[in-house]
């Protein structure tokens, strides 16, 4: 039964990510550290091979990309982008423990951001884009895709869809890293749930 695969892989690490600041929409791109985190990674382990690449519109994702796999004409998909954090753009947990409306939401007690994007919404714009790649990928007969987004993103994805179900703790992917998802179509037209096979990138043993 032919299968497909999609590789869920975050975007290198930017300054702001190094400094732990929520950097949702804002595009900066990859940091000198975080180009050359990619390159170590890239020689010392094995990223998946794809027929199609997808990525979020950001600078950071597009970047990640072009290091890991030079000239694969990524579609952008802005469905993929990281959810707006408002007024908490830029600012850091330090700067954030006071603010009560940011310790409501970390806590689950709030699924709104001032001036950003509501937990559902986000959750709607990340699902309809995801399901609309995995529908480009039905339709065309590609079986091997790599989708390079976000923390955000990616964490929803996994507690959303894949089997065995995950704690949220087991779906961060680290800058540069991510899982990869197997789909088989006689499942998901029944429901929308995908197989979790391997985190990526691998030493060459573990494939």
């Amino acid at each position: 039964m032919k299968t497909y695969k999609i590789h869920l892989l975050r975007h290198g690490m930017t300054e702001a990510n190094a400094d732990g600041r929520y950097i949702g929409r804002t595009d900066l791109p990859l940091s000198p550290d975080g180009l050359a985190a990619l390159l170590a990674l890239k020689e010392q382990y094995r990223y998946p091979g794809a027929v199609r690449f997808f990525t979020s519109p950001l600078t950071r994702c597009r970047q990640t990309l072009e290091v890991l796999y030079p000239g694969c004409q990524p579609t952008p998909v802005e469905g993929l982008a990281e959810c707006d954090f408002g007024e908490w753009e830029g600012k850091s947990l330090r700067q954030l423990k006071s603010d009560e409306r940011f310790l409501r939401w970390m806590e689950g007690g709030s699924r709104e951001i001032p001036g950003g994007e509501g937990t559902e919404e986000f959750r709607q714009r990340v699902c309809a884009a995801f399901e609309a790649v995995v529908d480009t990928l039905l339709h065309s007969g590609d079986t091997e895709a790599v989708i390079c987004t976000h923390g955000g993103v990616i964490t929803l994805l996994m507690q959303l869809y894949s089997l065995p179900r995950l704690e949220p703790k087991d779906c961060l992917a680290a800058p540069g890293q991510g899982f990869t998802l197997r789909i088989t179509p006689s499942i998901w037209m029944n429901e929308p749930l995908a197989e979790a096979l391997c985190i990526i990138p691998w030493k060459e043993q573990e494939e």
